[in-house]
């Protein structure tokens, strides 16, 4: 148990975040290290060598941390941030869930499109609903989130049709296995620096539970 009260999962890796103290899965952590230069680097592949400390992915705490210097806390010597730090790893969450979901296409594990999305979801074969976040919420509450499976509305139209060789695309699906949970990670991190706070999932995912 956790001092909160909470059923430790040990088969979900945890760490601290610097910046609130709390202990949490870390899929909602962003990875730091401290660079040759004395510069923080942010790792979102969490595969660069050296002490890693750990920011939660939300825009607040990774503010602070660059206001306050608390990175220097994590890495136990003196390092800088980049002003534009934050920016910088948005948009490169961003490019890394578009470039997992292009991939997840070529491989036949997504789909976009209404009609093929809806197909899939009442298959049972969509594990993620991408939705574009300035698409039509009207248009999108005629979907829902799978059973047992997530909702994401981070990408924009524009950014979600990179990942499919389109100018926009305003729904999209991936099933289950192949680079999913990765792009359930990255989107996950992505959700807290864009402030999306699930709403609509959990409207969604009400819907589905009638069904």
């Amino acid at each position: 148990m956790t001092r909160g009260g909470r059923t430790k999962d040990r088969e979900t890796p945890e760490r601290r975040c610097i910046v609130t103290g709390t202990v949490q899965p870390k899929h909602g952590l962003i990875r730091f290290v401290a660079g040759a230069d004395g510069m923080v680097v942010p790792d979102l592949a969490e595969k660069l060598p050296g002490r890693g400390f750990w920011v939660a992915s939300d825009r607040a705490s990774l503010e602070k941390a660059v206001a306050k210097g608390l990175f220097s806390r994590g890495a136990k010597a003196q390092v800088k941030a980049e002003p534009d730090l934050v920016d910088a790893i948005e948009a490169g969450l961003a490019r890394r869930v578009v470039e997992l979901v292009s991939l997840a296409r070529k491989a036949g594990d997504a789909v976009a499109g209404f009609e093929k999305v809806k197909d899939w979801l009442a298959a049972g074969k969509a594990k993620v609903l991408l939705q574009a976040s300035d698409g039509s919420d009207r248009g999108k509450g005629k979907l829902w989130t799978p059973p047992g499976g997530r909702w994401f509305g981070c990408l924009t139209a524009s950014e979600m049709g990179l990942a499919f060789g389109r100018d926009h695309v305003i729904h999209s699906a991936l099933a289950r296995g192949g680079l999913t949970d990765k792009v359930i990670r990255d989107a996950s991190r992505l959700n807290g620096l864009r402030g999306h706070d699930g709403s609509l999932a959990a409207e969604k995912d009400s819907r589905a539970d009638e069904r």
